[in-house]
């Protein structure tokens, strides 16, 4: 099978939002902006940040298996974020797949030379994967909950 990341299309975001079951769920996902429960057709605004771009993780049945986003933090940096795999594919290396594209998808949009992320201290699985794909942890912008990592364009 082969993934693709695409453009987000609209049913995409009624998938989307069937893998988010919690209040909690949704904010380690989402952030503080988006309140649980909310309504899937309104999840493209919600989601929405300027300069921002959602990608979808689908095979060529346009069956959707991942979400992403990027978006212009600070030049020359670009933020990753709101990065999930469907529930019933997680511990597949998916999420290795997602974020390999995601970054060759956020460096051609945007030119940066900086990707910066966040990640919550106890996903593991997250976590042991961006340092896998060289993020690094900068301490100085990191909470006790949540990481901030940044890696150089290579």
């Amino acid at each position: 099978m082969e993934l693709r990341l695409r453009a987000t299309r609209p049913e995409d975001y009624t998938t989307l939002a069937g893998w988010i079951s919690d209040a909690e769920s949704c904010r380690r996902w989402a952030g503080a902006r988006l309140v649980y429960p909310f309504n899937a057709n309104d999840l493209p605004a919600l989601l929405a940040n300027p300069g921002s771009r959602s990608y979808s993780l689908s095979d060529e049945k346009l069956t959707l298996y991942g979400f992403a986003q990027h978006w212009q933090n600070t030049p020359p940096e670009e933020h990753l974020g709101r990065i999930i795999v469907a529930p019933q594919a997680r511990g597949k290396g998916l999420g290795r797949v997602l974020c390999q594209q995601l970054i060759d998808c956020a460096c051609a949009a945007s030119g940066a030379s900086v990707l910066t992320l966040r990640v919550y201290r106890d996903n593991a699985v997250a976590l042991a994967l961006y340092l896998s794909l060289g993020f690094l942890p900068c301490e100085t912008e990191s909470n006790a909950d949540v990481l901030f990592m940044r890696r150089l364009k290579s």
